[in-house]
Protein backbone atom coordinates (compact mmCIF):
# COMPACT_ATOMS: atom_id res chain seq x y z
CA UNK A 1 0.00 0.00 0.00
CA UNK A 2 1.14 3.59 -0.97
CA UNK A 3 2.03 5.75 2.05
CA UNK A 4 0.32 8.75 2.30
CA UNK A 5 3.13 11.32 1.32
CA UNK A 6 3.34 9.14 -1.88
CA UNK A 7 -0.21 9.34 -2.42
CA UNK A 8 -0.13 12.86 -2.21
CA UNK A 9 2.07 12.64 -5.30
CA UNK A 10 -0.85 11.49 -7.27
CA UNK A 11 -4.54 11.12 -6.74
CA UNK A 12 -7.49 8.91 -6.70
CA UNK A 13 -6.81 7.75 -10.01
CA UNK A 14 -3.05 7.40 -10.90
CA UNK A 15 -4.10 8.23 -14.92
CA UNK A 16 -4.99 11.80 -13.83
CA UNK A 17 -2.70 14.40 -12.94
CA UNK A 18 -3.66 16.82 -10.22
CA UNK A 19 -5.86 19.45 -11.44
CA UNK A 20 -4.51 22.93 -11.41
CA UNK A 21 -5.84 26.38 -11.23
CA UNK A 22 -7.33 27.81 -14.30
CA UNK A 23 -6.61 31.26 -13.81
CA UNK A 24 -3.03 31.61 -14.81
CA UNK A 25 -0.67 33.13 -12.81
CA UNK A 26 -3.14 35.31 -11.04
CA UNK A 27 -4.66 31.83 -9.78
CA UNK A 28 -1.06 31.22 -8.52
CA UNK A 29 -1.29 34.06 -6.64
CA UNK A 30 -4.72 33.07 -4.65
CA UNK A 31 -3.58 29.70 -4.35
CA UNK A 32 -0.57 30.83 -2.70
CA UNK A 33 -2.54 33.03 -0.63
CA UNK A 34 -4.46 29.92 0.53
CA UNK A 35 -1.65 28.00 1.38
CA UNK A 36 -0.18 31.09 3.02
CA UNK A 37 -3.52 31.17 5.68
CA UNK A 38 -3.91 27.78 5.93
CA UNK A 39 -0.25 27.35 7.19
CA UNK A 40 -1.04 30.10 9.66
CA UNK A 41 -3.41 27.48 11.16
CA UNK A 42 -6.41 30.49 11.17
CA UNK A 43 -9.01 28.46 9.17
CA UNK A 44 -11.77 30.88 9.59
CA UNK A 45 -9.12 33.72 7.86
CA UNK A 46 -8.50 31.00 5.45
CA UNK A 47 -11.71 31.03 4.10
CA UNK A 48 -12.36 34.71 3.34
CA UNK A 49 -12.45 36.37 0.14
CA UNK A 50 -9.46 38.50 -0.04
CA UNK A 51 -10.04 42.04 -0.46
CA UNK A 52 -10.53 43.12 -3.94
CA UNK A 53 -10.73 39.72 -5.45
CA UNK A 54 -13.25 38.09 -7.81
CA UNK A 55 -15.62 35.56 -5.77
CA UNK A 56 -16.14 33.36 -8.45
CA UNK A 57 -12.13 33.00 -9.40
CA UNK A 58 -11.81 32.20 -5.64
CA UNK A 59 -15.21 30.29 -5.27
CA UNK A 60 -12.98 28.13 -8.37
CA UNK A 61 -9.67 27.83 -6.88
CA UNK A 62 -11.01 26.92 -3.56
CA UNK A 63 -13.38 23.94 -5.32
CA UNK A 64 -10.79 22.22 -7.52
CA UNK A 65 -8.59 22.68 -4.07
CA UNK A 66 -11.37 20.90 -2.46
CA UNK A 67 -11.20 18.39 -4.85
CA UNK A 68 -8.06 17.69 -5.38
CA UNK A 69 -7.92 17.14 -1.14
CA UNK A 70 -11.33 14.32 -1.22
CA UNK A 71 -9.17 12.71 -4.17
CA UNK A 72 -6.13 12.10 -2.27
CA UNK A 73 -7.71 11.34 1.07
CA UNK A 74 -9.85 8.79 -0.72
CA UNK A 75 -6.92 6.96 -2.25
CA UNK A 76 -5.65 6.19 1.16
CA UNK A 77 -8.52 3.99 1.12
CA UNK A 78 -9.00 2.57 -2.03
CA UNK A 79 -8.43 -1.04 -0.74
CA UNK A 80 -10.43 -1.03 1.86
CA UNK A 81 -13.27 0.77 0.02
CA UNK A 82 -14.47 -2.00 -2.18
CA UNK A 83 -17.57 -2.92 -4.14
CA UNK A 84 -17.63 -6.17 -1.26
CA UNK A 85 -17.03 -3.99 1.88
CA UNK A 86 -19.37 -1.09 0.51
CA UNK A 87 -21.73 -1.90 -1.74
CA UNK A 88 -24.07 0.70 -1.29
CA UNK A 89 -22.90 4.22 -1.50
CA UNK A 90 -23.79 5.94 2.37
CA UNK A 91 -23.04 7.90 4.89
CA UNK A 92 -23.96 5.41 7.88
CA UNK A 93 -27.51 3.53 7.58
CA UNK A 94 -29.81 6.54 7.40
CA UNK A 95 -28.04 8.18 4.07
CA UNK A 96 -27.95 6.44 1.18
CA UNK A 97 -26.78 8.14 -2.32
CA UNK A 98 -27.60 6.71 -5.99
CA UNK A 99 -25.72 8.27 -8.79
CA UNK A 100 -26.96 10.50 -11.77
CA UNK A 101 -24.85 13.02 -13.80
CA UNK A 102 -27.98 14.01 -16.04
CA UNK A 103 -26.37 13.34 -19.47
CA UNK A 104 -25.61 9.80 -19.36
CA UNK A 105 -26.99 8.71 -16.60
CA UNK A 106 -30.56 10.34 -16.44
CA UNK A 107 -31.95 8.27 -14.06
CA UNK A 108 -30.52 7.56 -10.19
CA UNK A 109 -28.91 4.25 -9.87
CA UNK A 110 -27.46 2.64 -6.86
CA UNK A 111 -23.86 2.02 -7.25
CA UNK A 112 -21.07 0.54 -4.88
CA UNK A 113 -19.06 2.99 -2.55
CA UNK A 114 -16.15 2.88 -4.81
CA UNK A 115 -18.01 3.28 -8.34
CA UNK A 116 -20.10 6.36 -6.81
CA UNK A 117 -16.98 8.27 -6.13
CA UNK A 118 -15.09 7.05 -9.64
CA UNK A 119 -18.33 8.22 -11.53
CA UNK A 120 -18.11 11.44 -9.12
CA UNK A 121 -14.08 12.43 -9.71
CA UNK A 122 -15.01 11.85 -13.70
CA UNK A 123 -17.87 14.26 -13.42
CA UNK A 124 -16.37 16.86 -11.57
CA UNK A 125 -12.90 16.73 -13.79
CA UNK A 126 -15.48 16.95 -16.39
CA UNK A 127 -16.67 19.97 -15.37
CA UNK A 128 -13.41 22.09 -14.39
CA UNK A 129 -12.29 21.32 -17.91
CA UNK A 130 -15.26 22.81 -19.69
CA UNK A 131 -14.47 26.57 -19.79
CA UNK A 132 -17.77 27.47 -20.59
CA UNK A 133 -18.13 26.64 -16.73
CA UNK A 134 -14.34 27.20 -15.17
CA UNK A 135 -13.00 29.21 -17.89
CA UNK A 136 -9.28 28.76 -18.36
CA UNK A 137 -8.23 32.31 -19.21
CA UNK A 138 -7.67 35.16 -16.53
CA UNK A 139 -10.68 37.83 -17.30
CA UNK A 140 -12.88 35.42 -18.94
CA UNK A 141 -16.42 35.45 -17.69
CA UNK A 142 -17.69 32.84 -15.45
CA UNK A 143 -21.64 31.66 -16.15
CA UNK A 144 -24.27 33.58 -14.72
CA UNK A 145 -24.98 30.44 -12.91
CA UNK A 146 -21.54 29.56 -12.09
CA UNK A 147 -22.46 29.28 -8.45
CA UNK A 148 -24.64 26.31 -9.01
CA UNK A 149 -22.15 24.02 -10.74
CA UNK A 150 -19.88 25.00 -7.51
CA UNK A 151 -22.85 23.91 -4.91
CA UNK A 152 -23.23 20.97 -6.74
CA UNK A 153 -20.01 19.97 -6.86
CA UNK A 154 -18.88 20.69 -3.44
CA UNK A 155 -22.43 18.62 -2.17
CA UNK A 156 -21.17 15.19 -3.61
CA UNK A 157 -17.74 15.83 -2.07
CA UNK A 158 -19.43 16.35 0.96
CA UNK A 159 -21.02 13.20 0.91
CA UNK A 160 -17.68 10.90 0.50
CA UNK A 161 -16.73 12.98 3.29
CA UNK A 162 -19.57 11.19 5.16
CA UNK A 163 -19.03 7.97 3.87
CA UNK A 164 -15.41 7.62 4.49
CA UNK A 165 -16.12 8.98 8.45
CA UNK A 166 -18.92 6.64 8.57
CA UNK A 167 -17.38 3.67 6.85
CA UNK A 168 -13.32 4.06 7.53
CA UNK A 169 -12.61 6.50 10.14
CA UNK A 170 -11.09 3.79 12.13
CA UNK A 171 -9.03 3.02 9.39
CA UNK A 172 -7.50 6.45 8.42
CA UNK A 173 -6.96 6.22 12.35
CA UNK A 174 -4.84 3.41 12.40
CA UNK A 175 -2.68 5.17 8.95
CA UNK A 176 -2.40 7.76 11.34
CA UNK A 177 -4.13 10.48 9.08
CA UNK A 178 -7.27 11.56 11.14
CA UNK A 179 -5.55 14.97 12.15
CA UNK A 180 -4.93 15.75 8.32
CA UNK A 181 -9.05 14.45 7.73
CA UNK A 182 -10.15 16.79 10.27
CA UNK A 183 -8.49 19.67 8.99
CA UNK A 184 -9.09 19.11 5.32
CA UNK A 185 -13.30 18.85 6.68
CA UNK A 186 -12.92 21.65 8.93
CA UNK A 187 -11.55 23.95 6.01
CA UNK A 188 -14.53 22.34 3.58
CA UNK A 189 -17.23 23.10 6.54
CA UNK A 190 -15.77 26.61 7.51
CA UNK A 191 -15.66 27.51 3.22
CA UNK A 192 -19.29 26.28 2.75
CA UNK A 193 -20.57 28.10 5.36
CA UNK A 194 -19.09 31.26 5.03
CA UNK A 195 -20.16 31.65 1.03
CA UNK A 196 -24.15 28.92 2.58
CA UNK A 197 -23.31 26.55 -0.66
CA UNK A 198 -24.74 23.77 1.06
CA UNK A 199 -28.21 23.46 2.64
CA UNK A 200 -28.24 22.52 6.03
CA UNK A 201 -30.11 19.27 5.28
CA UNK A 202 -27.38 17.49 3.45
CA UNK A 203 -25.02 17.54 6.25
CA UNK A 204 -26.82 15.77 8.52
CA UNK A 205 -24.88 12.96 8.17
CA UNK A 206 -22.59 14.91 9.89
CA UNK A 207 -24.39 17.01 12.10
CA UNK A 208 -22.74 16.61 15.08
CA UNK A 209 -19.10 17.06 13.61
CA UNK A 210 -20.19 20.34 11.40
CA UNK A 211 -21.63 21.64 14.47
CA UNK A 212 -18.57 21.44 16.72
CA UNK A 213 -16.46 22.74 13.83
CA UNK A 214 -19.26 26.13 13.12
CA UNK A 215 -19.58 26.76 16.70
CA UNK A 216 -17.57 30.30 17.78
Amino acid sequence: MLSYSEIQKTTFRPKKKKKNNPFGSKGSQLEKLITATLGSGNLREAVRLPPGEDINEWLAINTIDFYNQVNVLYATLEEFCTPTTCPIMNAGSRYEYRWADGITITKPIWVSAPEYVEYLMNWIETQIDDEGIFPQKLGAPFPPNFEDFVKLILKRLFRVYGHIYHSHFQKIVNLKEEAHLNTCFKHFILFISEYQLIDKADLDPLKDLVEKILKP
